[in-house]
Order: structure tokens, then sequence, then C-alpha cells
């Protein structure tokens, strides 16, 4: 494929955009570790929420979406949105509570809520195994798309895609810290969405499509149309797997980076930024709405015509018989559709793909930084640092973890599994995440039976190549687990008393699981409530059922509108509208500092 001079020009300047931001930002941002990798603390919500979008917007994001529709149909995606669920409750129950810890990184609020040896244990080897491990898979998933974008429309081999990819995003995150990231996260953000709007518009039109109105009425497509399964027609290992599975266990039982059950990684840094803790609600709550209701179906309807051009794996062998067989797997399907584009259009949609995979490069990158600086070398190789020496050693990570995830991108073959693997990784940690926050007696000694219980279920899984479908790996994974944690919660000797009234005075977290704590405290003459306290619980667990019921009816409305079904599409509209005003009051009950 060749792109003319237009699409080299539309590319170059957005690199060059990119590189400026980083440059003009990076005067003020290595200043101090704040600075560097929180922006201040000084972030409004709007420019928050839009770098969280950014970032999920990967390249193996359609690619990802892609492969779902194509074997399961559009409710496959139900493995994704369900997380909806874990995202309202990070909205409306935890955001505020991360803002108000005033910790550095979300790894250090180990040592915030632990105490002793296994506190500081646990920080510094979460530190080391989600900076380094779980952040380097992501980052190669994300780089493995870019190598399969970049040859199909590129004709690049996979390290040229690579290293051309990897040093733009490099120079400008090096230099420019926080603030360069969310700053190019909102101009690269536009770039992918008028990318994928405008790829979906001209792939409709193809000759082979013929419109969206022939396209849903084909045979071969119809059959993929649903949003909810068919219990009469669908095998119940699929409708489990991908649709009951997630709804009511995996949304809160995995830990998932951008989905981590009560908040975790890039979210919480962005959190942590805020002005204060309205914007960081805000932010997350922009985040969730733009992230499951406007990105999705621009990719669905691209990935339904690509069952009309290239139905099978073997088409798309056929078609790009140069590539290696180990990329051409069902999420190839994306790119190969965006090879029918025009000169330009094709320009603005493989910058807007560039852009979506340095939106996340950029993020997990500077993410993974700060953890290994504040909660590795500051914490435990070099405690006098200066901030100074703080933000070169953060820059030099920064390299080096870019680097290792190019490496790693070179032995994987496709988006589905690493998702699938970091979800049983992850299996069973999620319950311990929610409540650690309101339960007194979940301890260090708890996190590290559930982490450990957790991945090596996983392993087993993996290295006995398990028979057992996914859904019931997952459940296993589950019930060890929690069964683990919880035990080993009730029998170890609890979090030190001092440092639980500490965390309980700054946090005010509410609810009846510090009830002991606080009893103790208040026979001792201590008081630790703010005068004037009231716990919102009940209209914060309010408000994320209407966000939840808000969204998930935006998503079926956008594609009943696409599928001219208009009846339903406006039914669901008024739903959505209904709850959205139940969480504008709900809002009002809440208490923000």
């Amino acid at each position: 494929m060749h792109l003319t001079g237009l699409d080299w020009f539309i590319m170059a300047a957005a690199f060059a955009v990119y590189l400026g931001i980083g440059l003009f930002v990076g005067r003020t941002a290595g200043k101090d570790y704040d600075s560097y990798f929180l922006s201040g603390r000084s972030m409004p919500w709007w420019l928050l929420g839009t770098s969280m979008v950014a970032t999920t917007f990967a390249t193996d994001t359609p690619n990802l979406v892609a492969g779902i529709v194509r074997q399961d149909g559009v409710f496959g995606n139900w493995v994704w949105w369900a997380f909806l669920l874990t995202g309202s409750t990070t909205v409306f129950l935890y955001a505020k509570l991360w803002r108000r810890s005033e910790v550095l990184t979300d790894i250090q609020f180990y040592e915030l809520r632990y105490s002793g040896r296994p506190a500081a244990f646990l920080r510094g080897f979460r530190a080391v195994y989600l900076g380094v491990f779980f952040n380097v898979i992501i980052m190669a998933n994300v780089t493995l798309a870019a190598v399969k974008i970049g040859s199909v429309l590129l004709g690049l081999t996979p390290l040229q895609s690579i290293t051309i990819a990897a040093v733009v995003t490099l120079a400008y995150s090096m230099v420019g810290g926080l603030t360069g990231v969310l700053l190019t996260d909102l101009v690269q953000f536009v770039i992918a969405m008028i990318g994928s709007v405008g790829a979906a518009w001209y792939v409709l039109g193809l000759p082979e499509v013929g419109g969206l109105q022939k396209l849903v009425a084909r045979p071969e497509v119809a059959s993929h149309l649903a949003m909810i399964p068919d219990f009469s027609t669908v095998s119940p290992d699929v409708i489990l797997g991908v649709f009951l599975l997630p709804l009511l266990v995996q949304w809160w039982s995995a830990y998932y980076p951008g989905a981590e059950p009560g908040g975790g990684g890039y979210v919480v840094q962005r959190i942590l930024a805020a002005k204060n803790e309205n914007h960081a609600v805000g932010a997350t709550l922009f985040f969730n709405v733009m992230h499951y209701a406007l990105r999705p179906w621009p990719w669905i309807l691209v990935a339904l015509a690509s069952l009309v051009v290239y139905p099978t794996v073997d088409s798309l062998r056929q078609a790009f018989p140069a590539l290696d067989p180990q990329y051409v797997q069902h999420d190839l399907a994306y790119p190969a559709m965006l090879t029918r584009l025009p000169a330009g259009l094709l320009g603005i949609v493989v910058t807007s793909l560039i852009a979506a995979y340095m939106s996340t490069m950029s993020t997990q990158v500077n993410w993974g930084s700060s953890v290994l600086v504040n909660d590795v070398y500051r914490r435990f190789m070099n405690p006098a640092a200066t901030e100074s020496q703080l933000v070169w050693v953060g820059r030099l990570v920064t390299a080096g973890l870019m680097v290792v995830a190019c490496g790693v991108a070179l032995l994987l073959r496709d988006a589905l599994s690493s998702f699938n693997l970091l979800l049983q990784i992850g299996a069973g940690t999620g319950l311990l995440l929610l409540l650690r926050w309101f339960w007194w007696r979940i301890n260090a000694a708890a996190e590290i039976t559930a982490m450990a219980v957790s991945f090596f279920m996983a392993l087993w899984f993996f290295v006995q190549a398990s028979p057992l479908p996914g859904w019931q790996q997952m459940l296993w994974g589950v019930g060890a687990t929690t069964v683990a944690w919880i035990g080993v919660a009730l029998v170890t000797p609890p979090t030190d008393e001092g440092r639980l009234r500490e965390f309980y005075r700054r946090i005010q977290p509410g609810g009846p699981g510090w009830a002991p704590v606080l009893a103790r405290a208040e026979r001792e003459g201590v008081h630790l409530r703010e005068t004037g306290f009231r716990s919102d619980l009940p209209p914060a667990l309010m408000a994320a059922a209407a966000a939840t019921l808000a969204v998930w009816s935006l998503i079926f409305a956008g594609g009943y509108l696409l599928y001219g079904q208009y009846g339903a599409a406006f039914g669901l509209l008024a739903v959505s509208t209904i709850g959205g005003f139940i969480v504008a009051r709900c809002w009002r009950k809440m208490s923000f500092r």
C-alpha cells in the first residue's frame, strides 16, 4: 500500500505538534516530582477525563473489538462493557477518596493503609509487579497492534514500525512529563475520533458493503448484530464466558489495567493530579461516559463490514500473503479494511491510529516510571534523593520501559489472548481492592495472599494447558483467591491501631466496616470523624447504579439507531436521560472537601 504526499504531510504535522507540546511544557515539567508526574495537582476534570479516554483508545483496541465481533458477535463486547460497573463505583465511591489520600502514586497507598514490614514488602513488590510486569504486557499488546497496522498499511517490518512509533512517543514523554502527556492526549484523542469515524463512514460506502442498511440486512452480518445473546441459540459456554461471567463476577473480582476495582494505575494518577475532589469525580465520570458510550460503534461497524470483505481468517491470509502467519488472526481485519481508504483520509486514519498508540504508550511509561521512582528508587534505594535526581531517574526508567515493551511485543500473537491472560492473572483480587477502603480487618497479609493465589492459579492453568473453558478457569481462580484472602485476613494480626486511626482520620471513608476502630477510639476519648461528618455511601451507590444504567442505555441506543430500530433507540435515550437526572440529584448530596 502506498501513501501519497498528502498522507505523509498529515502524519508529519501531527508528529511536529506532539514534539512541540513536549518541548514547550518541558521547561517547567521537570522542576520536581509533583510537576513531572502529577502536573502540580492542578489539572481540570475535562483534560484529565479526556486523557483517560485517549489512553484506553489504544492502537490495539479497534483490533480487539474487531476480533470480538467477528468471533462472538456484537454482544461479545460484554467482556469489557461489564467493566462499566467497575468504573461507576470508582467514580462515586473511590475517586474522591484517592484524591483525599494525597499519596503520590496508587502504590504508596499500601503504607498509608497497612503497617510494618508486610506493608513495605507489598509496596515494593507491587511497584515492580504492576509497574514492570503488568505494564510491559499492556504496552507490548499495544505495540503488537502497531506492528500489524504498520505491516498492513505501510509495508513496514515489525522492527521498523516499533522504532518509528516508539522514538517519537519517547521524546515528548521524557521531556514533558504528565503535563506533556495530558496535552498531547487531548490532540491525539480528537485526531483518533476523526479517524475512526471517517474510516467507518468510508468503509460502509464500499461497493462490496453497499451502505449501512444493506450491511445489517446481510445474513452473515445479521447473525452478529445482537447486543444481548439469544439464550436459545448461543452455546452455554459462550453465554457464560462473554455475558454472564463478566456481568456477575468479572467486574468486581478481576484486576485489569484501566478498570481496576476501586481505581488504580493511570486512572488514579490522573485523579491525584486533579485540582480537588470534585474535579477528580468529574474526570472519572467523563471518562466512563466517553469510553463506553461514544467510541465503540465506529469500530464495530468496520468489524461487521469486514465479515463481508474478509469472512474468514483464511481470506485474510490470502489477501496478505506476505505477512507472517502468526500475525494473521481475526483482529487483523480492522487494519485490513483500512487498506481500502483513499488518499487524505488514509493519512488521517493512519495518523489517528499512531495517535492512539502514542497516547497509551506515553501514559503507561509515565505511570510506570512514577511508580518505580517513588515506590522503589526513593522508598528503598535512595530516600535522600533530590527532586532533580527523581526527575532524571524517571526519564531513564521511561526509556527502559519502552525498550522492554517493544521487545516483548515481537513475541505476541493477538490482542484477545493477552486480554484474557491479564484477566485470569488478576482474578479474585478485585473484591479485596473494593473492600480495603471500607473494612478495617483487611491487612497486608490478606492482599499478599490474594495476589499470590490469583497468580499461581493462572500459572497452573497455563502450564497444565487446562481443557477447562476460560470462564470456568476464572470462576475457580476467583473462588480460591477470595476464600484464601478472607481466611488470612481473619486469622492474622490486624493492621497497627495507630495506622488504622490515621487512615480513617485522613480518608473519612464512612460505612459500618470501621465501627470497631471508631468505638475503640471513642472509649479513649479520640475523635476520628470530622465535625459534621455524614456518610454519603447511600447517594454514592445510587449514583453509581444510575450512571451505569444511563451509559448502557446510551450504548444500546447508538446500536439501535444504526440498525434502524428508532423506537427502541429513543426509548433507551429516555432511560438514559432519567439516569442522568438521578446522578445529578445524588451528586448534590455527596460530601466533598
